[in-house]
């Protein structure tokens, strides 16, 4: 049995993307090529390397373990014979754009201990769209999105993408007296009646998903305010509405936070990069500190944390 090196690129390709689809575009094939190929190679190892989920396809555990030694493998390959016209170690600031996240502070301390010399200048940035199109452009070198599940990223080359957790639960935050205050769960359909606090800006897909996951649940959102995360947190507090909440926060004083029932919004984190900007090592020791600065907030809230450990099939490839 002798495996090829664009094999394994196949491999990983669709590992870091989530999506036959999208690695079939990153590899200039076509999806049903791609698919071929996979079968081939899954036959040709004796067993099968991913399985079809609600947002993509995700590794078995022995695509897990075949795609750990897939990377060993291309990043010695790509030392070997690419290191010629490839970006340097720099000691220019990497200029980071972020989602909206818990782990932002976290982010910053462990890419900056991990990209020997190289300071972080973080761009918060809630909206996806924008986020995407600033690292196509070039004003960012690397990227952490949160897109709701459902809605591509508009990527252009040379922009490479990695997915990092292919699906997580939005929640919703409460004020601490509110009637369901103090239930584990609430479905969706229960909260027709209530006053939504939406982002401002341009919608990137998330408010289009929101409204979607209502229509399916038998109403049509009333979005009566919207303010950015400080100034919606005050007016949840005060009973004025309830919004959707990125679920690794910490619950704030004077609310509560809970998962909606079967999870009817998911989106996923992606890492996104510039191979003109990074070095496939510098891209993987970034995808690592962001893995390990997401994690360190999983058990800020505890229903979040609960729902984590019951779903180990979405946790990043390390």
């Amino acid at each position: 049995m002798t495996i090829e090196i664009r094999q394994l690129r196949m491999i990983c390709a669709i590992a870091e993307t989530g999506s036959i689809t999208r690695a079939a575009a990153r590899l200039e094939l076509t999806q049903p090529a791609l698919s071929n190929q996979l079968q081939a190679i899954e036959k040709m190892l004796g067993d099968s390397l991913f399985v079809r989920s609600r947002t993509g396809v995700v590794p078995t555990d022995f695509g897990r373990r075949t795609v750990d030694r897939a990377r060993i493998v291309l990043s010695e390959v790509d030392s070997l014979f690419g290191a010629a016209g490839r970006p340097s170690p720099s000691t220019e600031p990497l200029h980071l754009g972020c989602a909206h996240l818990a782990c932002v502070p976290s982010i910053v301390d462990r890419v900056q201990d991990g990209l020997l010399g190289q300071s972080v200048m973080l761009h918060v940035e809630p909206s996806a769209a924008v986020l995407a199109d600033s690292l196509s452009r070039g004003r960012y070198d690397a990227g952490l999105v949160a897109s709701a599940a459902g809605f591509e990223l508009a990527l252009e080359q040379p922009v490479t993408s990695r997915v990092l957790v292919p699906r997580y639960p939005w929640f919703v935050a409460l004020a601490a007296d509110h009637w369901a205050a103090d239930r584990d769960e609430v479905r969706l359909a229960e909260l027709g009646e209530e006053s939504w606090i939406g982002p401002p800006g341009a919608d990137d897909g998330s408010l289009a998903a929101f409204r979607a996951a209502c229509l399916d649940a038998g109403f049509e959102p009333r979005i009566r305010f919207e303010a950015p995360s400080c100034g919606a947190r005050e007016l949840v507090v005060r009973g004025y509405g309830i919004r959707l909440v990125e679920p690794t926060f910490a619950v704030p004083e004077g609310t509560v936070v809970l998962p909606l029932a079967g999870d009817p919004l998911v989106a996923r984190l992606v890492v996104v990069w510039r191979p003109d900007r990074l070095t496939r090592a510098q891209a993987d020791l970034l995808y690592q500190d962001l893995a390990q600065a997401y994690l360190a907030h999983v058990p800020d809230n505890p229903a979040f944390h609960r729902w984590w450990d019951a779903h180990p099939e979405v946790h990043p490839v390390l």
